[in-house]
Order: structure tokens, then C-alpha cells, then sequence
């Protein structure tokens, strides 16, 4: 749903933008628009020292990108249970209620790694979870927390809850998907939602000036394989880049936690986002997105591939 009169868009707090990758992005982006952009020092989990932030800054909006997801993976909130809670529910939940009770815009970068194929959404059938569908994945604990928290922050009138899934950059950030999966001795295959960032973050800006509020799915339309992401990487940043497939069940025996796999049913971001906003199909934005990658790093690191870090030349 939209606000009948949004607030103008003219000063943005950003919670998880100092060492936040997509905060990073959204504060970078915010400030190319001419946007006063203020980077919140207070840990979202001490209420009163948010309270005194939002009271100092008075900001028209307010973006909440800080989160744990565990370091080098989600397989950390395994064994950190108190401290993923600490941020990922307490500090969330104090974030939309203080912003509730002073009338400001929050936006939460949430995730839709809550969900996965069933009987009613079979894997490859096109049929993908809407935004009214109950999470159905508890199989990590991250994803737990993730799935305890939408159901709650729904309930606040001024939330934007953005589900983000396996979010791609044009870069070699740690955070990237594909970074992810080039470093991996084996991956599955398995269609998924995934979302492009250098085209949904402009969407996502564009949703919080319009005034949206609830839920959405935040991804490109559409699914795209591991070995379709890994291929296009192939074609345009390593050709020397070789990989191997393994199973689900053979996946499962070296993670501490399960992963989800699923589809996300775009319509409702599609029919809602301004007519202005370009957002292409999953498929057609990773090509788009390697093809920046190309070009970044060539202009980063020279000749392509040799010029690539050691990291992500595992074959070499």
C-alpha cells in the first residue's frame, strides 16, 4: 500500500550504511541524488540511544540495513544464537516502533529466504510464494529469526519490508552471490529468485519517496539457476573458470544449516513500482550485471582474466 501524501524525501538515516554492504549502496546512491544522507552510529539494539539518534537527526526516513547473516556464512547464527537475535528481531523490532511512534518512514532490507518449494510451489512449475504466503523455512536459524520477524513488523503501519534474496553486484564484494559461489569447490543447482542490486535499489527508492508500505518480494521476475549464474560469469569475466554440481543431500552434510531454495512471485512489486523504474527479468539483469562486472574489473584490475585476484582463481 501507498501513503496518500508521502512524506518528501529529504534527509535519510541509515542504520547498517557505515559498514553495511547494501547500506554502503544505498547511502552512495541517496547522496548522488542530492539527498542528505546520515549514517546512524547508535546499535539498533539500544532503544534508548535510537530513541536519542532519531530525536537528534529527524530524519524524513529512515532505511534499516544492519543485520547478521554470520561471517564467512549463515552457519555462524548457528552458534551465536543470543547475538543473531540481539539484532535481527530486538534491534529491528526497536527500530520500526520508534520510528511508528515518531511518524517516519522505516524501510527494512528483510530477506525471502524464508520460504521453500513445496507441493503447492513445485520447483520449476512458475508458480512462486506471494507475499501473503506464511514463511514455511525454518531449516537455519538465521532464517528463523527472519521468519519471526515479518509477521511482527507487518503490523506497523509505516514499514516497507523489502525481501531481498541472494543479492548480486556487479563487484567482487564478499558479500555478492556470485563472488559467493565462484569460491565453492561444488554448488547446487537449483532455480532460485535472486536479486539484481543496480537495478533494485533504485526500486527501492523509488518505493519509499512514493510511500510504500508492507511487504513485498524484492527480486528481479523470474528464476535463474546456479549454473546459469556461473556460466554468464564464465562468458564474460573467466573463461579459465571451471565448476562442479553436487547434490542437495551431499550439500547437506557439509553446512551446519540448511539453504533455502524458492520462488518469488514478483507481481505485486512489478505492478506497484513507478512507471519510471526498470526492472528486467532475472535472466536478462545478470547478463546485464556480468557484463558491468567485465567492465568494472578490467578498469579495476586490468586484462581480464589474468588480472583477477587469486581469490576468485581457484582453477589457476
Amino acid at each position: 500500500m501507498s501513503s496518500a501524501t508521502p512524506t518528501p524525501l529529504t534527509k535519510a538515516l541509515i542504520y547498517g550504511g557505515k559498514t553495511g554492504w547494501i547500506g554502503g549502496k544505498m547511502a552512495d546512491l541517496l547522496k548522488s541524488k542530492g539527498i542528505e544522507v546520515v549514517l546512524a552510529s547508535a546499535r539498533v539494539e539500544n532503544r534508548e540511544a535510537v530513541a536519542s539518534e532519531l530525536d537528534a537527526v529527524q530524519p524524513s526516513h529512515v532505511l534499516m540495513a544492519a543485520g547478521i547473516t554470520g561471517r564467512p556464512n549463515i552457519d555462524w547464527c548457528e552458534d551465536h544464537k543470543p547475538d543473531t537475535i540481539r539484532t535481527n528481531v530486538i534491534g529491528t523490532l526497536n527500530l520500526a516502533d520508534l520510528c511508528n511512534e515518531r511518524n517516519i518512514h522505516c524501510t527494512v532490507y528483510a530477506t525471502g529466504c524464508i520460504f521453500k518449494y513445496d507441493d503447492k510451489h513445485p520447483l520449476g512449475s512458475g508458480i512462486g510464494f506471494t507475499e501473503e504466503d506464511v514463511p514455511n523455512f525454518d531449516e537455519s536459524f538465521y532464517s528463523q529469526t527472519k521468519g519471526y520477524m515479518e509477521p511482527m513488523l507487518k503490523c506497523y503501519p509505516n514499514c516497507l519490508i523489502l525481501r531481498v534474496r541472494m543479492p548480486i553486484s556487479d563487484d567482487l564484494s564478499h558479500r555478492n552471490f556470485i563472488t559467493k559461489i565462484v569460491k565453492y569447490e561444488r554448488v547446487v543447482n537449483i532455480p532460485n529468485s535472486m536479486t539484481v542490486l543496480y537495478e533494485m535499489l533504485p526500486a527501492s527508492l523509488a518505493m519509499f519517496e512514493k510511500g510504500l508500505t508492507g511487504v513485498y518480494n524484492f527480486c528481479n521476475p523470474g528464476v535463474i539457476s546456479h549454473n546459469e549464474c556461473l556460466d554468464l560469469y564464465t562468458k564474460y569475466v573467466d573463461p579459465t573458470y571451471t565448476y562442479k554440481n553436487f547434490t542437495l543431500e551431499e550439500q547437506a552434510k557439509v553446512l551446519k544449516a540448511g539453504r533455502s531454495n524458492n520462488e518469488l512471485d514478483a507481481t505485486k512489486l512489478m505492478r506497484d513500482l513507478p512507471e519510471d523504474v526498470k526492472v528486467n527479468d532475472i535472466k536478462t539483469a545478470v547478463e546485464l550485471c556480468m557484463q558491468r562486472m567485465q567492465k568494472n574489473l578490467t578498469e579495476e584490475f586490468g586484462e581480464l582474466p589474468d588480472g583477477l585476484p587469486k581469490e576468485v582463481r581457484k582453477n589457476q
